[in-house]
């Protein structure tokens, strides 16, 4: 069973987020041979306010 852990910044709609999780399980799928409905994913969305570049916040650009 792979599991995936996906971390980004909160801010993409849900229908940006179901083409990427449909994507990213194809992909495992085709390149590992597991089944779709064995791959998990996990997506862990970041406040702008507490992630940073270069000592900037993401919520000052």
């Amino acid at each position: 069973m792979p599991l995936v852990h996906i971390e980004l910044v909160a801010g993409r709609s849900q229908e940006q987020l179901k083409g990427l999780v449909k994507d990213v399980t194809a992909a495992i799928a085709k390149n590992v041979n597991v089944p779709e409905e064995r791959i998990h994913i996990v997506l862990d969305e970041m406040q702008p306010d507490r992630y940073s570049v270069g000592g900037v916040l993401k919520s000052d650009q």
